[in-house]
């Protein structure tokens, strides 16, 4: 079971909630690390990086959400694991609470052997002026 802000719901629960009739099948349970780890609001940051413990040549892309924000872009790390890539600005858009850990949930439709998937991790929302915007 995931914990979220939804209450204690099932892996396939949550994989219908973020991608309704796009899961199927079984469920997997990936590691993610989600980079910034604190997103500050007022950051110039271009992009949410979301690194995984599933391999790359497994992932349909296409399918992969965060919190139901659609993927900007992917790549293979150095050990042939997947990495997504989301617009910053539009993750900010989320309903994000100021001062306290909120649940970023990666959730992939299929995988090429039909397997849906779904990782999350809790990063820190703030809302501070840089020192030198100051």
């Amino acid at each position: 079971m995931i914990r979220t802000t939804f209450g204690r719901l099932s892996v396939t629960a949550l994989c219908l909630v973020f991608m309704g009739s796009l899961c199927f099948g079984e469920v997997d349970e990936i590691v993610i690390d989600v980079s910034p780890n604190v997103l500050n609001l007022q950051s110039e940051g271009k992009v949410v990086t979301v690194h995984t413990d599933i391999a790359y040549s497994a992932v349909s892309a296409s399918t992969v959400l965060l919190n139901g924000v659609e993927i900007s872009s992917w790549k293979a790390d150095d050990r042939g694991f997947f990495v997504a890539k989301f617009v910053m600005d539009t993750i900010k858009e989320l309903d994000l609470a100021i001062n306290e850990y909120n649940t970023l949930m990666l959730v992939g439709g299929t995988t090429i052997a039909g397997r849906s998937f779904i990782g999350e991790q809790e990063i820190l929302a703030i809302n501070v002026e840089p020192a030198g915007k100051k």
